[in-house]
Formats: structure tokens, C-alpha cells, sequence
């Protein structure tokens, strides 16, 4: 596989066998993707054992630069042997989707013997922070829609790609894991609009809160509830002192749309103040 595929780098051996794989995206709304998977890797002591190297998929005539820090493409892989977990997480690709992504599926199998796939992805909604997240799934077969009945996930999910637009990557590696008759689910959280360039330390309590349920993980969440904790704190002050936020959460809770420019105000006031405490 190695000398096929030149730009997948393996440089461990997982001790797996019938693993289930779990793909969170950077750039996610609400950091969910990466600290989700962040998170996990910690919590149970993961090893980095490959990669895909950017050459081909990712820009090469520029490098993005966020607070005087370069922010390079990774794409890597992580495995937790006494779970049987698999985790890849990676930088979303600019080009060859489908090459990608099936190199992705490659490793899974090939070096993990993975026999099922999870994606988590933010999906942006005008649902206020005061409502608790909620996890919703589309699955690409009835075996995966019938082991999630046991869980509190919505799973009569209706969605159709409008049209011109490409499907996310998460949907595309659904349908690619499908035709390799690897079942999966795209989990979503739907995450406050004016939250999606910061942090929504709920989403990630919900998503991890599922993954732990499903594979019996016993999890210490206590950080990251003490992260809903400070977030819910940050914006109860800045709820009082701006009463403008407080009006607009207000009628968010009652179904009630904003303007466009009262959901761009929304958004900046709590990106500064959130950025300020910070």
C-alpha cells in the first residue's frame, strides 16, 4: 500500500481488529470537530500512527496565518488499542475530495480492520445557547439506523444539497464508506450561529457524551463541564451588559428571526466580548 499510495506515511502498527473510526474536521463551526477529537485522543491515551501528507490536496502557494502562528495542513491518524478506536483528524482537503477520502478508507481497513465510521460535524442554526444541544444523525444503512434507536439522536433527519453546492465531506465519506460496505453515521450538532467562529463547549459535551455511551469509554468530563461552566458565565455577563444581547436571545428562544443586520450585530458583540475575556 506504502509504495501505491506514496503520500500515506505509516509509522506505527495498530493492534486492531473490527475497529470503529472516527472522523472529526478542523475549521469546524464551534471547534467541534477538533475538540472532539482532541479531547478523546487525551482522555484515552491514543498513538499517532500515520498520516496523509498535503501534497496534491491541500494549497501549496500560501500558508494560512492566525494570531502570527502558521497554521499548516495535518491530516492524521490515532489509535487506541484497548478501545478499538480509530481517530482521524485532519484539515478539510481543497482538492481531490474523492481520492482523499478513500485514502482515508484505505488505512481504516487496511491497517485497522475497521468495521464502522463515524463522522462529527457543527451544523449552524438560529437556536440560541440557552437550549440544550441537540445530536442528530444520518446514517448510510438500516443497521446503523437501528443501533442508534437506543440513543437520545434524532434520526429522521431530511436533507438535500442545494442545488450548485458540493455535499460536505462528512456526507461524502458516508456514501464512499457505503459502496465499500462500511456502514457509518454522520453525527451533527447544530450549533448557535453567533457561536460558530468561537467556542460551544456544549456541542462538544453533547458529541463526546455519545461517543462515551456507545463505547463504554467511562469518561471524566468534570474539565469540560467546568468549560460549559465559564462559557455559560461569559455570556450571562455579557447579557447584562448588553441588553441588546439579552433582547435578541430572548426572542431566538421564542422562534422569533432577527434581522440580517441584528444577526451580524449579535454575532460581532459575542465574538469581542468572548475574545476580550478571553
Amino acid at each position: 500500500m506504502g509504495e501505491r499510495c506514496p503520500f500515506i506515511k505509516i509509522y506505527g502498527k495498530p493492534e486492531l481488529q473490527s475497529s470503529s473510526l472516527i472522523v472529526g474536521w478542523d475549521e469546524d463551526a464551534g471547534r467541534l470537530g477538533t475538540k472532539v477529537t482532541d479531547c478523546l485522543n487525551k482522555k484515552l491515551g491514543c498513538d499517532e500512527f500515520g498520516e496523509i501528507e498535503p501534497a496534491g490536496f491541500f494549497p501549496i502557494d500560501g500558508v494560512l496565518v492566525e494570531d502570527d502562528i502558521a497554521q499548516f495542513p495535518e491530516s492524521k491518524f490515532y489509535c487506541c488499542n484497548k478501545e478499538n478506536l480509530v481517530f482521524f483528524k485532519s484539515t478539510p482537503p481543497r482538492a481531490e475530495w474523492y481520492k482523499f477520502l478513500n485514502s482515508v478508507l484505505d488505512v481504516a481497513e487496511h491497517y485497522c480492520h475497521v468495521r464502522e465510521l463515524y463522522t462529527i460535524g457543527a451544523m449552524i442554526t438560529s437556536r440560541p445557547h440557552t437550549i440544550p444541544r441537540e445530536l442528530l444523525a444520518m446514517v448510510n444503512s438500516s443497521k446503523m439506523k437501528k443501533m442508534l434507536s437506543q440513543y437520545n439522536i434524532a434520526t429522521d433527519t431530511e436533507y438535500e444539497t442545494p442545488h450548485g453546492q458540493r455535499p460536505t465531506l462528512s456526507s461524502l465519506l458516508l456514501w464512499v464508506a457505503k459502496r465499500r460496505n462500511i456502514p457509518g453515521v454522520g453525527l451533527w450538532v447544530p450549533i448557535p450561529f453567533y457561536l460558530a467562529s468561537t467556542e460551544d463547549p456544549q456541542a462538544w459535551r453533547r458529541a463526546i457524551g455519545f461517543f462515551d455511551e456507545r463505547f463504554n469509554l467511562g469518561i471524566d468530563f468534570r474539565d469540560i463541564d467546568e468549560e460549559v461552566i465559564r462559557q455559560n458565565k461569559k455570556l450571562t455577563e455579557l447579557a447584562n451588559q448588553f441588553p441588546e444581547f439579552n433582547e435578541y436571545v430572548r426572542r431566538l428562544e421564542w422562534n422569533l428571526s432577527l434581522t440580517e443586520n441584528e444577526s451580524e450585530k449579535l454575532t460581532e458583540t459575542t465574538e469581542e466580548f468572548l475574545k476580550k475575556r478571553d
